[in-house]
């Protein structure tokens, strides 16, 4: 994994003067008063940069930028809108801290001082601002044959803080670390990332932090009669490979409802739609992304085995491909899950439940607290949400609860929605249990829901749908374009605060 190599350091007044070329200064909106320090002393303030900020018409609004040569006094200045003082936020503080980055870039600074005020001084505000300016310091240049030598990276922040709080910075690195290791997963071509890559990715997970490892091969599944998954791997000429993946820490000690947790990630490393092919503008270019619930769980178990929480984590992964050959299902069979359900195959294309439905079966078998799934799993969700906010969906509220609160926190967002059990009708089958797709009319995402529900009995349980936003053509906020990790950091912080 490319890791950006970013050093941060705590800085006093003292010491400004010999540490950098580049100044950066958080301003609230409409704030007339700006912080006197070393660099920034009264006159210089009153006579320079007031004038400056007036002429420009810079107001202090989130995210707004103004940069200026001032060498003789601060060398290159920044300044950053940091929006009102009374909204900002860790998701303001991750996006201010992109600007600081790309401004940085921009005037070809290798490092800068920060000053937000007192912003930095509180530990949560410092791990978001550590997280936003190395998301947007990540960049993927692993298939390219000629790298890019124009841009100068920022190597050092220093920041210009009251108290000292490096755990919060080393937490920080460890999530993105993780949000990293998700993207380059998901970016990476079908060619390269397929159902034997993502083993092999929780191959060298465990060895790194130590975790428990369970890889069910193809006879494996068929022996715990996993045949809804299965069903979706017979039409590719690659295996399948069923991923269990655990960090237990040393004791179970935690108040916490949730102290056994098991996350499932719909693992699907291309998805052609089977015989019921991709066309029109299905973007089946974009197919290798169907694994990014699996990424996002990877990149999870990243971040937990360095991180080191109290509670036992399951990471499990379904790994196919969804493709086409002379053995792949057809639309019509009928297949019959782990836990014995019998599901006729609608569409070969609603896949991804297929494979979550024995994935799920297994979960609850663990007897674990609580069950969490991540998955592409429907274009309804984005007509529905759009490409910035995740659909949820749950048998639990408590747990719904405690997921929307991780998401005001984590800045990646989701939003619940109903799990309407009238249309279950829709998916009645005449000659089985269920079928794998509801009503012609809409509510694709919440029938995709309800389907995975009749796999779990009583455990408390959430899907997420994340089909709208683990990508994006045009960068935006702390996000280059490609692939965005999308709920690694929720997953973390409900994780850690739950």
């Amino acid at each position: 994994m490319q890791k950006p190599t970013i050093e941060f350091q705590f800085l006093s007044n003292q010491a400004l003067k010999e540490s950098t070329t580049c100044y950066a200064l958080g301003i609230f909106e409409n704030d007339t008063k700006l912080p006197v320090d070393n660099l920034l002393n009264a006159s210089f303030c009153h006579n320079v940069m007031m004038p400056l900020i007036k002429e420009a018409q810079f107001t202090g609004k989130k995210c707004e930028t103004l940069t200026a040569n001032c060498l003789q006094q601060v060398g290159k200045l920044i300044l950053v809108g940091l929006g009102k003082e009374e909204e900002v936020d860790q998701e303001c503080i991750r996006q201010t801290a992109n600007m600081v980055y790309r401004a940085c870039v921009q005037l070809h600074s290798q490092s800068v001082v920060v000053n937000f005020g007192k912003l930095l001084d509180n530990p949560v505000q410092l791990k978001a601002f550590t997280e936003g300016v190395l998301l947007a310091a990540h960049v993927d240049e692993r298939f390219k044959s000629q790298k890019d030598t124009t841009t100068t990276p920022l190597q050092k922040v220093y920041l210009l803080t009251a108290t000292k709080h490096e755990e919060a910075i080393q937490l920080g690195q460890k999530i993105t670390t993780g949000i990293n290791l998700a993207r380059e997963l998901v970016n990476a071509p079908a060619n390269y990332v397929n159902p034997n890559r993502l083993a092999q990715t929780a191959v060298e997970l465990a060895a790194k932090h130590h975790l428990e490892l369970n890889i069910l091969e193809k006879e494996d599944c068929e022996r715990l009669k996993m045949g809804a998954f299965l069903s979706v791997a017979q039409g590719s000429d690659a295996l399948p490979k069923f991923i269990h993946l655990c960090y237990k820490p040393k004791s179970l000690h935690t108040q916490s409802p949730f102290k056994k947790i098991a996350l499932i990630g719909k693992g699907v490393t291309f998805d052609a739609g089977g015989l019921n092919l991709k066309i029109g503008n299905a973007q089946i270019e974009l197919m290798k992304c169907d694994m990014a619930g699996a990424a996002a769980l990877f990149g999870v178990a990243e971040a937990i085995g360095a991180i080191k929480p109290n509670k036992e984590i399951h990471f499990i992964v379904a790994a196919t491909e969804n493709m086409i050959n002379g053995s792949a299902t057809k639309p019509g069979d009928i297949v019959t899950a782990s836990n014995g359900k019998t599901i006729e195959i609608d569409n070969t294309d609603a896949e991804g439940r297929l494979t979550l439905a024995d994935a799920l079966v297994y979960a609850e078998q663990l007897g674990v607290d609580v069950i969490v799934d991540l998955a592409t799993l429907t274009g309804a969700i984005v007509t529905a949400l759009g490409t910035r906010m995740a659909g949820l969906f749950g048998n639990n509220q408590q747990l719904i609860n405690s997921l929307m609160a991780a998401s005001s926190q984590s800045g990646e967002q989701i939003w619940p929605m109903p799990l309407e059990e009238s249309y279950l009708e829709d998916m009645r089958s005449i000659l089985a249990d269920i079928r794998n797709t509801g009503s012609k009319e809409g509510g694709g995402s919440i029938t995709a829901a309800l389907f995975l529900k009749q796999f779990v009995k009583q455990t408390p349980w959430a899907h997420i749908d994340i089909a709208g936003t683990v990508w994006t053509k045009k960068p935006w906020s702390y996000h280059n374009a490609g692939a965005t990790g999308f709920g690694v950091r929720l997953l973390i912080e409900w994780i850690l605060h739950s």
